[in-house]
């Protein structure tokens, strides 16, 4: 059997390494220090509320000036005379520096929901009161998570801010609604003093009828789940709802929009065609008479003005 191999020891004591001194330690720490810093990432810069009077959000902090806004004219509008002036009086207050409420705009579709919104901010704005220009901020439904960052980012601005989200609606399995309650309200923060929040939906409570129907077969206290559900909405404090138009309101529109546009077409034949127009697509709403008249426009070959 070998004999295992011995290795000859060193003679004399091993020195120790050199210990690191206080300069090589601190140099080490300033070059840890300054990798950490180039992977963090830069701080957002603050807006400039003054490029535009409407943007939109980009998380995780950015906004984007919109110099022009895709809206139609408040004459325009035709049909929803009650619900336009309940939101011009209420913007007109908070761009006053009045106490003003989140609105809900809900129901119908087509029936000029978002229009509205632009065209109350451009009425607003369009006042000796809106000298100030009161700003308007859209938020995408898919960045509705980010809202408390925007709300943090406009709650030191000094102009008066209207925060809009388009065709805001939740599913079942979606649980952001959660975190909007508490933005709105109920939250230690609160919505900013100079801040509103405006937002449509087909849905008057943001969720889907049988979600909430679902909530209250199942639940063992069915009131107890529905309220939790339908909450969300109450945190808005003016709904405004739209409903489908009649034929006359729906021709009224028709009617309208070609006279703004300087279209050389009317009487019985405009109504005929309107009404066909209305009857393939199943629907007369405010869309439906743009949509016609945008085809009007282009057989006749008239440019329309933006």
């Amino acid at each position: 059997m070998a004999r295992p191999v011995k290795t000859p020891r060193r003679k004399g004591k091993s020195e120790p390494l050199p210990k690191p001194g206080p300069g090589l330690a601190q140099e080490a720490a300033l070059r840890i220090a300054a990798a950490l810093e180039r992977l963090a990432p830069a701080l957002p810069a603050p807006p400039d509320f003054a490029a535009a009077d409407a943007f939109v959000w980009h998380p995780p902090g950015r906004l984007a000036p919109i110099k022009r806004v895709n809206r139609v004219e408040m004459s325009l509008l035709k049909g929803i005379d009650r619900v336009r002036d309940l939101l011009l009086e209420n913007t007109e207050r908070f761009a006053r520096g009045l106490p003003a409420n989140n609105a809900l705009l809900w129901g119908a579709r087509g029936m000029g929901k978002s229009s509205l919104v632009k065209a109350v901010h451009a009425a607003v704005n369009a006042t000796p009161q809106g000298t100030a220009r009161l700003k308007l901020i859209e938020i995408h439904r898919e960045d509705i998570e980010s809202l408390p960052d925007l709300m943090g980012l406009t709650r030191a601005a000094s102009h008066r801010i209207i925060v809009f989200c388009d065709d805001l609606s939740f599913d079942a399995e979606d649980t952001t609604y959660k975190s909007l309650k508490a933005v709105l309200e109920g939250g230690i923060e609160g919505r900013p003093d100079n801040v509103v929040f405006y937002a449509t939906s087909n849905r008057r409570h943001l969720m889907p009828r049988e979600m909430v129907d679902n909530e209250r077969a199942t639940a063992i206290n069915p009131g107890e789940a529905v309220e939790e559900k339908i909450s969300l909405s109450d945190r808005f404090g003016l709904w405004l709802g739209f409903h489908r138009c009649s034929q006359d309101e729906y021709l009224a529109m028709v009617a309208a929009y070609v006279a703004h546009h300087g279209i050389a077409f009317s009487g019985e034949e405009l109504t005929r065609e309107a009404l066909e127009w209305a009857t393939t697509r199943g629907a007369r709403s405010g869309r439906v008479a743009w949509q016609y008249v945008q085809d009007l426009a282009g057989r006749l070959g008239v440019r329309m003005s933006p």
